[in-house]
């Protein structure tokens, strides 16, 4: 759908669609629908209207049976207020994207738990010293009245602790 037009059409379809569902299709049959999108075909012969339902599966199926009834209705309000010489043909798709959210949704809740698995078991150790940088050297009392002044402090000793 590159077409501006064509794009303009879907858009319109979508927004009447929409306040038909709301406001004239009485169907008890109709539950709380979402008109997610609307795709015509190039030559705006077809319009495909994807959908989805709040509930479960027996409202969807109910639903589907309550568009395919109003189907004829729809497309007459359709025709009427978009004044085209062809009007398309309406599809009603049930939308796939609550599913795939869903089905996303639960491999990320998996991947969370597993890193959350692999973080208790990591054990944070240290390849030297716990602190591996260097500090001044504490200077012992007992050495400083060993020595002389006039001697020179002998390091070897410290290096070797």
């Amino acid at each position: 759908m590159t077409n501006p037009r064509v794009r303009k059409i879907a858009d319109r379809i979508h927004v009447i669609v929409a306040e038909m569902l709301e406001r004239r299709i009485k169907d008890p049959r109709l539950g709380f629908v979402t008109i997610t999108d609307v795709r015509v075909t190039g030559d705006s012969q077809q319009a495909s209207i994807f959908y989805t339902v709040l509930g479960a599966d027996e409202e969807l199926e109910s639903t589907a049976a309550a568009l395919d009834s109003a189907k004829g209705v729809i497309r007459s309000e359709v025709a009427k207020q978009l004044g085209m010489r062809i009007v398309p043909t309406l599809t009603f798709i049930p939308d796939a994207l609550p599913e795939s959210t869903r089905a996303l949704d639960e491999v990320l809740a998996r991947a969370k738990a597993q890193d959350e698995a692999v973080a208790a078991l990591r054990v944070e150790t240290y390849a030297g010293e716990e602190d591996p940088y260097k500090k001044p050297r504490e200077i012992r009392a007992a050495d400083d009245e060993d020595r002389d002044v006039d001697e020179p402090a002998d390091d070897s000793e410290d290096l070797e602790d």
